[in-house]
């Protein structure tokens, strides 16, 4: 049981320094100082959709367009996120008001949707599409004001602000399609602290918009470009007819405000869109289960080891000796190499290096070097991290393989790193399987592990096993543990990929991860225990397979989380879906079975080493 509390002492003292690192924030690009009147450019992402998954440039649809179209060089982690930054013809100075302009018109005139075009306008609002802009690298939102009113009186209604990314890009209302055709841009700054006789300069910290439509009729331009907005709530929203041509003016109107909100903090308002309170008590609360689970665990498993081992190396009489039974037994055989050595060892190659790339990705991102302000850089960091990482996913994969009595490793070279990044094909040959073959050629050239216990040439029977020790069963028994101490975690993560929203609580996610490695570690050790003293030494795929059981309720959270919180019911979003998520759950088998394996394998050379053997 001390073992226990100190484990949750760490534990607790680890979470609040995740706490702290929470407050330090490096920014991923230096800030731009404005003075009066200098332009900020209003650049488009992409449009995207909660229900179809399918992001589409701006430009896709028939938005106004600038005189000439630029498209921003974009690094690994902006295009595999579907990002398109192009110029908009947004005219947006600092500090600097605008009542109502009106975007692409020639001679007064209204922009024309043309049949084709109108119907895929329609399509797109009532796939519940999103428009994303920027300003100064900043995302647009939409602020949300809810009330709450417990009491029943108005005058006691408390407003809770919320934002989220982006516009839509329109409604729908009684079988009509409506058009966001006027956006009221809302720009915070921040002027800056200067020297007497110095030019005050200024910094973007907030980027809002309040997407109106309003029908044609009661909009009113001028020859200027100018236009007038309707008072008040005469005015009817712009319809889009998909049947027919539409007529209809793109508008914008801009307003500066100054805020106190400081350059580097100017993410918050976007990193705090959810009630982090159920995360805290969820995190504390998997902290505490698992590691006290773990402790009691490791106590059970600890005594019962020492009296096993006293009882073997008791030195008794010859005629008082009793017939052996236990683990012990197949001391002859526990290390005899299993079928498909290779392919063992390049999955278990493949799982290290996607454990050496996670730990180090979490572990910069906790200390703020991968904020959201440095657009694709997780990304690009993590996909690079992979590749470079591949020459220690082939030193573990060749040591082990040749710990195997494998012969053939530059074949079982090439299997290492091919069932991942199919997609990525230049980076594959030309950086991560080079330095797969090299980590391989060390591993291979190096002294394998060295078993305490030698091999049988006659492998032994294994007796009938109970149901109990079953595959499946053990899978389903190994992966409750693991996968209880990440499921919330595994929301949050959820959330940001498939609702498009920030991800941004590394250091819980780092913390989840220590905690993922401990009950792995733990589980496997303890499966692999029961294993042995059932008399079956066939414990090398058995060990990895079942320790990466916790994958399998990652896809019934997947399943379950498609069900009901998604509103997909298209056959390509569908198999979109799926088809990522069926990459998420075998990466995450790789990792989880690789960490169990190798605690596994320690633990069994561990044990037989302490014991005698005639």
């Amino acid at each position: 049981m001390a073992a226990a509390m100190d484990w949750l002492s760490w534990s607790l003292l680890l979470l609040f320094l995740m706490c702290e690192t929470r407050a330090f924030y490096v920014p991923g690009v230096a800030p731009i100082n404005f003075h009066q009147n200098d332009p900020v450019e209003i650049k488009a992402v992409k449009l995207t959709s909660s229900r179809t998954q399918l992001p589409y440039e701006y430009y896709s649809l028939p938005f106004c367009q600038p005189g000439k179209i630029t498209y921003k060089a974009e690094n690994l982690g902006e295009v595999l996120r579907g990002d398109r930054i192009v110029n908009t013809p947004f005219q947006v100075l600092m500090n600097s008001e605008k009542k109502c302009e009106v975007l692409c018109s020639q001679s007064n005139k209204p922009v024309t949707l043309t049949v084709e075009q109108s119907r895929l306008v329609a399509e797109r609002i009532t796939e519940d599409y999103y428009v994303h802009l920027i300003a100064d690298n900043l995302p647009v939102a939409t602020r949300l004001e809810l009330y709450s009113n417990r009491d029943g009186d108005d005058k006691k209604k408390e407003k809770d602000v919320q934002f989220e990314h982006g516009y839509r890009l329109g409604f729908t209302d009684v079988n009509k399609i409506y058009l966001h055709n006027h956006l009221s841009f809302i720009l915070y700054y921040h002027r800056e602290d200067l020297e007497e006789d110095q030019e005050h300069t200024y910094r973007v910290v907030r980027f809002e918009v309040i997407p109106q439509s309003i029908r044609l009729e009661d909009l009113k331009a001028d020859e200027k470009s100018s236009c007038t907005l309707p008072e008040g709530t005469n005015s009817s929203p712009q319809e889009i007819d998909p049947t027919k041509e539409n007529q209809l003016y793109f508008t914008y109107s801009v307003h500066w405000e100054e805020s106190d909100i400081k350059w580097a903090s100017r993410w918050d308002t976007y990193l705090t869109m959810s009630d982090v309170q159920i995360h805290w008590f969820s995190i504390i609360n998997s902290v505490v289960v698992v590691f006290f689970l773990s402790g009691i665990l490791s106590m059970i498993i600890i005594r019962t080891l020492r009296k096993d081992i006293a009882n073997y190396n008791k030195e008794d009489d010859i005629e008082d000796t009793m017939e052996e039974s236990g683990w012990k037994l197949v001391h002859g055989d526990v290390f005899r190499p299993p079928q498909y050595p290779m392919i063992l060892s390049s999955l278990l190659g493949s799982g290290i290096q996607l454990f050496c790339m996670i730990l180090i990705v979490i572990f910069v991102a906790m200390l703020g070097m991968l904020s959201p302000s440095s657009r694709g850089a997780l990304m690009t960091t993590a996909c690079f991290l992979f590749m470079f990482m591949g020459v220690f996913g082939g030193f573990s994969a060749g040591r082990l393989y040749r710990t195997l009595k494998g012969h053939r490793w530059k074949k079982g070279a090439f299997c290492v790193p091919f069932p991942t990044m199919v997609a990525l094909l230049c980076m594959w040959f030309g950086i991560s399987l080079p330095l797969v073959y090299l980590g391989y050629y060390f591993g291979f050239r190096k002294q394998p592990y060295d078993n305490p216990v030698r091999t049988n040439q006659i492998p032994r029977q294994i007796p009938e096993q109970r149901w109990y020790m079953n595959r499946f069963v053990g899978i389903l028994m190994a992966g409750i543990l693991p996968f209880g101490a990440m499921f919330i975690e595994l929301f949050f993560i959820f959330s940001a990929i498939w609702e498009n929203q920030f991800y941004y609580l590394f250091g819980f996610l780092f913390l989840v991860f220590i905690i993922l490695v401990v009950s792995c570690s733990q589980i496997s050790i303890v499966m692999v225990y029961f294993q042995l003293c059932a008399e079956d030494y066939r414990w090398w795929w058995r060990n990895f397979l079942v320790s990466g059981g916790s994958a399998f309720y990652v896809l019934v959270y997947a399943i379950f989380y498609f069900v009901n919180k998604l509103d997909i019911v298209e056959f390509i979003p569908s198999l979109l879906y799926f088809g990522y998520t069926a990459l998420m759950v075998l990466s995450f088998w790789l990792l989880t079975g690789t960490i169990g394996f190798y605690a596994a394998y320690m633990f069994v050379r561990k044990i037989y080493a302490a014991v005698k053997i005639d």
